[in-house]
């Protein structure tokens, strides 16, 4: 039992129900977490985990495009057309929502920048001439 610490993690074997061996088999711990926790990247470029607002742009549009594209379909019966609007329905609504969802975002992080910017204030001006509040109270005395 000595020198426990000292030995590298044990890899573990990983069984599947139909007993072929996994990709996974063995690998550490730590690298299974690293594996399944891998980013998809639509288009390449595009990380829709990490990027705020990706992925539901992306999904409110492939939403769009199947209401619009089934919509203009059932609505004309001319295939080609409708996959015209459907995509067109992808992007117009991906990108509407994705303005949308960052403008939302910007505000957000503004308003936690001034909540955040007001706390420190507070907490550096409490008890201090400078506390707004104490002005106040010292003024209700002067006037009483």
């Amino acid at each position: 039992m000595a020198g426990e610490g000292d030995s590298e993690p044990e890899k573990l074997p990983r069984h599947s129900s139909s007993g072929i061996p996994s990709s996974e088999q063995w690998l550490e711990p730590q690298q299974m977490i690293s594996v399944r926790q891998q980013s998809f990247k639509l288009l390449g470029f595009l990380d829709v985990k990490n990027v705020p607002c990706a992925r539901e742009s992306v999904l409110y549009g492939s939403l769009g495009s199947l209401v619009l594209g089934l919509g203009h379909f059932l609505a004309t019966s001319r295939v080609r057309r409708s996959c015209d609007f459907a995509v067109g329905g992808f992007i117009c609504t991906m990108l509407g929502y994705w303005f949308y969802c960052r403008y939302n975002l910007a505000q957000q992080r503004i308003r936690q920048r001034m909540l955040k910017e007001g706390m420190r204030n507070k907490l550096l001006f409490e008890g201090s001439s400078l506390d707004p509040k104490r002005n106040q109270t010292s003024d209700e005395r002067s006037n009483s």
